[in-house]
């Protein structure tokens, strides 16, 4: 089985080691630009040095043996592609690769708007190639193209050598569109082809008088040479083969959590609301959780507290649920025998209830949440854990908030094993559990924008000056906001809270979600709207960092769904923007220039 596979950065070791397999097939397959191989990094990670952004289509085999690739050059000025190189490994030929990585070319180029892909292929003109090998390929690589209906635009100069070897032909896909190529398009495209690609080769005059050289409008192409007859396209037999970059991670099992108190609005319908409305988007690619081992959850939670909330839940009637209500605290030595009169002693708060079903969903939410960190780790631009229940008020040793298990911690501190990770909470309500548990760590910033705990839950915890301690000292941030705080004072705070994580520059990005900021919650005082989400998930994505969205809170069916929608469609727009128009990610700016604009 053969996926494709975008890749964007070379920060995760995955990444790494798929360009390192796509530098071997390159060094294979051109042997005379062989230095060329060695660029790429360069080119994924400081796309404005060239004045293009580079996209990467990897083909993988089940095993994660890069079998070819595909190297797209962007060009914003025109907006369409150049495909500069794609190649498949020696060893497989004939496997039907090279059509899947150009199928999977062409469907990346259509999913973000860009109007065609061009590409130069060398002759197949026997009077101009005359090394026979060469001559063979080169036919080989044009029949490819025609199949597609692809054919070299014919009457202009792009031909014309600037050496002694020969020059390529320019061919055009216009990805079936009805309107043929206008003479306007293709001179931009030839000169930003030319000026960028070319620019250490082709001198002003040069490009001017190949550019000059187009007249027909509109351009015309040369007649088909290997198919007499109207070709059938191979595309429609690989559909869908490029890999979403979005992945959506969610379970059933929290089904069974269901608290049917009046005004408990932790609910079941929650997960399907949101899950539901991002299908609906096409942005995302649907996974079921693996399984993890509980010494996940121990890295970040007390075993006796687990072991606790695992053995009591064991034993409850699944049609009563237990509240707190006796608070042991002050004599861990005398808790009582009762396990449900001891929930009080891991507890903060007296409305969140233990029945048989809370220890299994609350499990499963922990696969949900490592699973999706698992698919960041596999170089996914953003995986969505659609937690229930909730998990950032849940603390090393105590429950609450609807939370029993951290799900945003236990999977920073997984991820955490391979690089900095920055956890940014947006939920209404502090995260009083995830700065417990990394309060006194280094490797994990945790930033947190809440309604003030003078007035909002958790009301002891979330206060400014609560920093860290010893070595995780300046490593925690809280900003907490007033009631009913308006959209620009939440954005200019967002803005301080990105700056404090570009300065800490981590290699992962957790966002603790929560829709109760947006107007209308029943649990919180904010005032956002969906338009306000996206503007939030924009600035996030400028960061241009692999991001792990933690579902938490938000108890409107209605703004969950609308709330949802903006975020994630917002946040995919920005990706596409900063490839068609070279928007500037935030990970490129000196954090301490006063001039940048986020």
């Amino acid at each position: 089985m053969i996926r494709i596979v975008p890749v964007y950065r070379t920060t995760l070791p995955i990444e790494q080691k798929r360009i390192a397999q796509v530098q071997e097939i390159f060094r294979q397959n051109f042997s005379l630009v062989v230095g060329y191989a060695d660029k790429i990094p360069d080119m994924l990670e400081n796309p404005f040095s060239y004045g293009y952004s580079t996209v990467l289509l990897v083909s993988e085999s089940h095993l994660g043996r890069v079998t070819g690739f595909s190297l797209l050059l962007a060009l914003p000025k025109i907006r369409s592609g150049l495909l500069d190189f794609i190649a498949v490994r020696r060893d497989i030929r004939g496997a039907g690769t090279g059509t899947m990585l150009y199928d999977a070319t062409r469907e990346y180029v259509r999913q973000h708007n860009l109007l065609g892909i061009y590409m130069e292929a060398l002759p197949d003109d026997p009077a101009v190639v005359q090394d026979p090998a060469a001559l063979k390929e080169n036919r080989e690589r044009l029949r490819f193209y025609e199949r597609y209906g692809i054919r070299p635009i014919i009457g202009t100069e792009y031909e014309t050598p600037i050496g002694d070897s020969a020059a390529p032909y320019l061919l055009f896909d216009g990805l079936d569109r009805a309107q043929p190529l206008r003479r306007s398009e293709c001179r931009a495209a030839v000169r930003a082809i030319l000026s960028t690609k070319y620019s250490h080769l082709a001198k002003p005059d040069y490009i001017e008088r190949v550019v000059e050289s187009i007249v027909d409008d509109p351009v015309r192409f040369r007649e088909p040479v290997y198919f007499k007859k109207e070709p059938v396209l191979p595309g429609p037999r690989f559909a869908d083969r490029l890999d979403k970059i979005f992945v959506m991670v969610c379970s059933d099992a929290h089904q069974n959590h269901v608290v049917n108190d009046r005004g408990y609005v932790e609910r079941p319908v929650r997960v399907g609301a949101i899950r539901d409305m991002l299908l609906e988007t096409g942005l995302f690619q649907l996974l079921a959780p693996k399984h993890f081992a509980d010494e996940h959850i121990l890295a970040v939670h007390d075993s006796e507290f687990f072991n606790y909330l695992k053995a009591v839940c064991q034993k409850l009637d699944s049609q009563q649920p237990v509240y707190p209500y006796v608070f042991p605290i002050r004599r861990p030595d005398r808790r009582p025998k009762d396990l449900a009169v001891c929930a009080g002693y891991y507890c903060i708060d007296t409305f969140t209830p233990l029945d048989r079903n809370a220890f299994d969903a609350a499990r499963a939410a922990v696969n949900v949440a490592l699973t999706a960190a698992e698919q960041v780790l596999q170089g996914k631009t953003l995986a969505y854990a659609l937690c229930r229940p909730p998990g950032h008020h849940a603390e090393r040793r105590v429950f609450g908030g609807f939370c029993y298990f951290n799900n945003a911690a236990i999977a920073g501190h997984y991820l955490s094993r391979f690089g900095k990770v920055a956890i940014l909470d947006i939920d209404f309500h502090h995260g009083n559990g995830t700065q417990n548990i990394f309060y006194e760590r280094s490797d994990v910033l945790t930033l947190s924008i809440h309604g003030h705990p003078n007035m909002a839950y958790p009301y002891f915890s979330g206060f400014a000056d609560e920093t860290g301690e010893k070595e995780g000292k300046g490593y925690n941030v809280n900003y907490p906001l007033a009631e009913n705080v308006g959209a620009e004072l939440y954005i200019q705070t967002l803005e301080k809270a990105l700056r404090r994580v570009m300065q800490f520059s981590p290699v992962f990005l957790i966002v603790g979600l929560g829709f109760d900021v947006m107007k209308g919650d029943p649990t919180g005082s904010f005032a956002l709207r969906a338009d306000w989400m996206r503007r939030v998930a924009e600035k996030i994505a400028l960061l241009n960092l692999p991001v792990l969205v933690v579902q938490e809170g938000g108890y409107n069916l209605r703004n969950l769904k609308s709330g949802a929608a903006a975020f994630f469609t917002g946040f995919a727009e920005t990706i596409d923007r900063r490839l068609k128009k070279m928007v500037v990610p935030l990970g490129t700016i000196n954090p301490q220039d006063p001039k940048r604009n986020l």
